[in-house]
């Protein structure tokens, strides 16, 4: 199967936390492969404009916004797909944020701890909630989210991006074997360090020390992670489920 034959017509996909980064890669790729995607995320105006560029480009998409700490936002922007598109077939959950960076965790505040759960767990939960109902009905579905390495080896000083990814990477297994036999798969990909702007605000030392686990000794682009992303929400990916795919340029160990 070709990548141009990876989708039916009509398919169509929610991207949440498509604004920039991962997700508008995500997004755009999936469009110029013919699907009708749905960009969300948090900041509404971020969304439309990459939308507007899909468009542009001669690809189907809208903008809305969605918070996946804000249950009636997220499920709002389903039932907009929805509406729109006249079906779902996938969902590919890129929101995240980074957490308390550079703190022991004997001085991370509660709050901040549990914010980044919200955003990088909890989420996960509330999408499901949202957009399964929909693919029980059809009989089909493919969600996928952004996990990290970090959620399989652990950051040091990052506890709550390494708490909330492991228990992100724990729900898959979960719900990949819940909706196995629905149609539906849940799966993951765990990145090693990606190229993006957050990149350029870290020190050299902390460059250094994560390219050293990294045997390519490089970063990851927004567009590898986007392909393996496009590949999980395909019916090509249909044998697997309940699993989350290292993309780490070999630093992965298990």
């Amino acid at each position: 199967m070709s990548t141009q034959d990876q989708f039916p017509q009509p398919y169509s996909a929610l991207v949440i936390g498509a604004g920039a980064g991962i997700g508008a890669a995500t997004a755009s790729l999936l469009a110029g492969r013919g699907v009708a995607v749905t960009v969300a995320d948090r900041d509404a105006d971020a969304a439309e404009t990459v939308a507007r560029e899909i468009r542009e480009a001669g690809g189907t998409a809208h903008g809305v916004a969605a918070d996946v700490t804000d249950e009636a936002s997220v499920r709002a922007a389903v039932d907009a797909a929805v509406a729109r598109d006249g079906a779902l077939h996938a969902v590919v959950n890129s929101a995240g944020i980074q957490g308390p960076l550079g703190t022991p965790s004997h001085e991370v505040e509660v709050a901040d701890f549990e914010r980044t759960l919200a955003v990088n767990l909890t989420a996960g939960l509330v999408i499901a909630r949202a957009v399964v109902p929909h693919f029980l009905e059809r009989g089909y579905g493919r969600i996928a989210h952004v996990a990290s390495i970090a959620g399989k080896e652990g950051n040091p000083n990052m506890i709550g991006y390494s708490a909330s990814k492991a228990g992100l990477i724990g729900m898959v297994k979960a719900q990949g074997k819940e909706y196995a036999s629905h149609g539906i798969t849940v799966n993951a990909v765990a990145p090693a360090v990606i190229r993006t702007p957050f990149l350029d605000t870290q020190p050299q030392d902390v460059l250094d020390y994560m390219f050293a686990k990294i045997p390519m000794g490089r970063a990851g682009t927004v567009d590898e992670v986007a392909e393996m992303l496009a590949f999980m929400v395909s019916p090509a990916c249909s044998f697997t489920t309940g699993f989350t795919f290292d993309l780490s340029g070999g630093r992965a160990t298990y």
